[in-house]
């Protein structure tokens, strides 16, 4: 029974609905400029004649239709470490499916079979054949022999530098820090 109050009362108070605000009028109201006074050109408009020609009225481009189609194309060749290929179908309803694979520098071959539609759009699905190794380039630089410099015999100066003997610098007045030498 006080639910059904409570809820009698709030259907009550919610259709009396708030007042609408009273807010003041502004004190300065925005100015009114004048129109600006420009004099009349010296000068008569020119008067352009009609173009001779009717506007271009273009053609709606035509829908065709997806073509069916059927393609494909393989590299395999083994001095340079190439072995790629490409499949790929379409129909006349424009689904189109194809896979393509690659030979990756680790050994492995990357696999990727996919569907295209205008419902589903580009869904792939990656595979990968074999296991991956360190890559090693096969490439070797040159056996080419460091270069030999002659020492340089560069003429005596008429002018030595004094030699000045290395500084030496007084103990720290603190002790010298002991390390533990196990951990």
């Amino acid at each position: 029974m006080k639910v059904f109050i409570l809820a009698a009362l709030v259907v009550v108070v919610a259709s009396q609905g708030y007042p609408k605000p009273q807010y003041p009028k502004p004190q300065n109201p925005t100015p009114a400029y004048p129109a600006p006074a420009y004099p009349t050109p010296a000068y008569k408009a020119p008067a352009y004649p009609a173009p001779a020609y009717p506007s271009p009225a273009y053609a709606k481009t035509p829908e065709y239709a997806p073509m069916p189609y059927n393609f494909n194309w393989a590299v395999k060749d083994d001095p340079s470490y190439n072995d790629y290929a490409h499949q790929e179908t379409a129909d006349d309803k424009g689904y189109v499916t194809g896979s393509y694979r690659t030979l990756l520098p680790d050994g492995r071959t990357q696999i990727v079979d996919y569907k295209a539609d205008d419902y589903t759009g580009y869904v792939a699905d990656v595979k990968y054949d074999g296991e991956a190794k360190e890559y090693k380039p096969a490439y070797k630089p040159a056996g080419y022999p460091s270069p030999a410099y002659q020492k340089p015999s560069y003429p005596s100066p008429s002018y030595s530098a004094p030699k000045y003997p290395s500084p030496s610098y007084p103990s720290p007045a603190y002790p010298s820090p002991k390390y533990p030498t196990k951990y």
